[in-house]
């Protein structure tokens, strides 16, 4: 398969052109046939802007291959990073037409390639997936990079709400990530242009103003050079300065940061001087230089050529009083060292001898950004991942010594305890105290650079809760953490067996639901607080299971069983007639139908057992009637002076104040209707029980039962029956 289109062979040309310029050596065939399978695999695809969808991988393979040169497997991999998620292509054939290393990366992109999407909750958990394909090889990250770069380049072709969103990921997750990378680069161009969709009327003004300003700064940068470049002539060093407008997010922070308009925000731009050396010493030169012609700002120099920033970042910072009185900022680095802070670890990896991963630096680095995750216990909660994460990438660094001189990098603002965990997890668990510079200090004394920091530590120490409220490092506070929970879950194991010691004692039993609500109701937040709180001896257990004993005691009042008002409502009634008269003939009642006063009854003659007491529906009865009709016999309840006899009804519904009193006032104003007992019972939020009461007949009955069925959150309201057998 070849590139016959010479629209896409001038473009596979300028591709190679451009990785032969920028990286040590170059497969043009793997970039070739990368290229074409590419072309093949997105040629039904579009992009929003109209565009074949293929200008976009070409895209992020000229940023990889001029931006971020590394390799050609990168260039390739740049090619083919949406072939696998976007086309019917697996990783399978992939590792097969373009090898492992290909594949593997293609398959890093797309796995993270969902990065960021949802909520800030999900996102911490991505960045765990994020980081750990980044430690397995670095090359992932940078094609995920240059594919978030290319995107945010051609933004304009997407809706606004997307435009938004995906500026705000840019601004918050990628830009410091790529400043950790040392891409500085990339992270201000990713910063201007999330900017710019972000607020847009801000970004166009001060667009407008930094152009209006530019003769201005280029005759200042002019008239502020021309003394330096004398000096360094003469110390015959091959240099470049050029005068860099500072990138517009960083104007518009400073604006907000200062609270002043753009007029007066002088430092808009910074001095760059590059010498082309393999000396760093020449570096100090250019700075005794400068410091002979400028009076230099004490308190705004910064060596990182000595002490490398943990990106590798090394550079002279310094601050000067210029022509006019103006502070002008000045950074001085070798040309290596220029690009390193450009490109970050792409650039380090090429000034390398050695290309491989084991390279110590990168190894630091690496294992930097590894040490961030491995700390992080299952148990921290997700969003204090995320936060101490982002806390990782913006935070600004200072640099310790041990007693014995050793180096140590912590984030600003860290204490004696961060220093102590940083050491070893045993060092801050037993740390008792702090000697900073010979001096003993409170713990939570913030350290400054250069200070050297001694940790006094004791067997019977252990970590103090209210170290979280001043420590700085993720390592110690997920320490600390982890620390606590392992010294509450002890607590809290101690009170569960309290617990249970104690309710054997009572007899009591207790399910979760039962524990939860008993929980609550004690205003706790939960189980796990009240066993902690019975371990700590703050509340009367015997007293709490007493009241629990006697709850349990009135909770078993039962609800009224079927038969108990069934001999109730009989015995009311005054038993049967048998054929209208009041004998002492013996009968019982039948099981399988349970008549009680009210219903139609009729007799049945058995054998040994007297008259059986039948309602007329029964289906047992119509049964036995086909056999032996003449066995039946005439019954009836007797008629009571008030024409009243006793009925029963279950109900069930929602519990609620006042229910009680609904259903006892729906019953009684309805003809005076009196009743016997009322009996209710709750479990949570519902409620069972049963009624008995006077009625004069059936009809009477079923219109108590509508009327408390129109009662609200009643669910539902029957007649009082007992269980049928299959027994006569």
């Amino acid at each position: 398969m070849a590139v016959t289109d010479l629209k896409y062979q001038k473009m596979l040309e300028k591709l190679l052109k451009i990785s032969k310029q920028n990286l040590p050596s170059v497969n043009e065939d793997l970039i070739a046939r990368s290229f074409e399978f590419s072309v093949e695999a997105h040629k039904n695809d579009l992009r929003a802007s109209g565009d074949p969808y293929f200008i976009h991988p070409y895209h992020v393979a000229l940023i990889v291959a001029e931006e971020l040169p590394l390799d050609d497997i990168t260039v390739a991999s740049a090619l083919l990073h949406d072939v696998a998620e976007d086309t019917e292509f697996n990783i399978g054939l992939l590792s097969k037409e373009f090898g492992n290393e290909v594949a593997e990366i293609v398959d890093g992109v797309t796995k993270i390639s969902g990065i960021f999407k949802g909520q800030e909750i999900t996102k911490a958990e991505n960045y765990r997936k994020l980081l750990l394909s980044m430690v397995k090889d670095v090359r992932v990250i940078l094609v995920k990079f240059a594919d978030r770069l290319h995107n945010m380049r051609t933004l304009d072709f997407v809706n606004p709400e997307k435009q938004r969103r995906i500026a705000q990921e840019t601004l918050e997750i990628y830009a410091p990530f790529a400043h950790r990378f040392g891409l500085g680069r990339i992270k201000w161009e990713y910063e201007d242009l999330s900017f710019k969709y972000l607020n847009r009327d801000t970004y166009e003004e001060l667009v407008k103003k930094v152009a209006a300003k530019r003769k201005e700064r280029e005759s200042y940068i002019k008239k502020f050079g021309e003394p330096i470049t004398e000096k360094l002539d003469e110390y015959k060093l091959n240099y470049e300065i050029s005068g860099r407008p500072k990138h517009l997010y960083s104007i518009y922070r400073k604006m907000v940061r200062r609270n002043k308009p753009f007029e007066e925000i002088y430092d808009l731009f910074a001095i760059r001087i590059i010498i082309d050396t393999k000396n760093s010493f020449d570096c100090y030169t250019t700075l005794g230089i400068v410091n002979q012609i400028y009076l230099p700002v004490p308190d705004r120099f910064k060596d990182y050529i000595s002490i490398p920033k943990t990106n590798n970042y090394q550079s002279i910072h310094t601050t000067v009083v210029g022509p006019e009185g103006r502070l002008v900022e000045i950074q001085i680095r070798t040309k290596s060292m220029h690009e390193i802070a450009e490109k970050g670890v792409a650039a380090h990896w090429r000034y390398k001898e050695s290309k491989s991963a084991s390279d110590k630096d990168l190894e630091n680095w690496v294992n930097w950004i590894r040490d961030i995750f491995e700390n992080a216990s299952k148990d921290d909660a997700r969003k204090d991942l995320m936060e101490s994460f982002k806390l990782n990438l913006y935070q600004d660094e200072i640099y310790v010594f041990t007693p014995k001189g050793d180096l140590r990098r912590l984030p600003i603002n860290s204490t004696p305890v961060d220093f102590a965990f940083e050491i070893h997890s045993k060092v801050g668990y037993h740390c008792i105290g702090a000697k900073v510079n010979g001096k003993i200090v409170p713990l939570d004394t913030m350290l400054h650079s250069g200070d050297q920091v001694e940790i006094i530590t004791s067997k019977n120490q252990h970590p103090n809760k209210n170290w979280i409220k001043f420590i700085t490092t993720h390592k110690a506070k997920t320490a600390i953490r982890k620390w606590i929970k392992k010294e509450e879950d002890e607590i809290v194991k101690a009170g569960k067996e309290i617990w249970e010691k104690k309710i054997k004692k009572f007899k009591l039993s207790f399910d979760q639901q039962d524990l939860d609500k008993l929980a609550v109701s004690l205003r706790f937040d939960n189980p796990r607080h009240m066993f902690k709180t019975i371990a700590q001896g703050k509340v009367n257990l015997d007293e709490i299971l007493s009241a629990s004993k006697e709850k349990e005691k009135k909770d078993k009042v039962p609800v009224l069983e079927f038969d108990t008002f069934a001999d109730t409502a009989r015995s009311s009634a005054g038993g049967v007639l048998v054929e209208g008269l009041d004998s002492s003939v013996m009968y019982s009642y039948a099981k399988c139908c349970n008549p009680i006063p009210g219903d139609p009854v009729i007799g049945y003659i058995t054998v040994g057992e007297g008259i059986k007491i039948h309602r007329k529906t029964c289906n047992n009865l119509i049964k036995l009637s086909e056999i032996e009709a003449s066995k039946l016999i005439s019954v009836q309840w007797p008629e009571s002076e008030a024409s009243l006899f006793v009925a029963g009804l279950t109900i069930m519904g929602e519990d609620s104040p006042g229910i009680l009193n609904e259903i006892s006032h729906s019953i009684v104003s309805y003809q005076n209707t009196n009743i016997k007992s009322i009996n209710i019972n709750t479990s949570d939020s519902t409620f069972e029980g049963s009624v008995t009461l006077y009625v004069h007949n059936l009809d009477h009955l079923s219109k108590v039962i509508e009327r408390l069925k129109k009662l609200k959150g009643i669910y539902s309201v029957e007649r009082f029956e007992g269980t049928p057998s299959q027994v006569n």
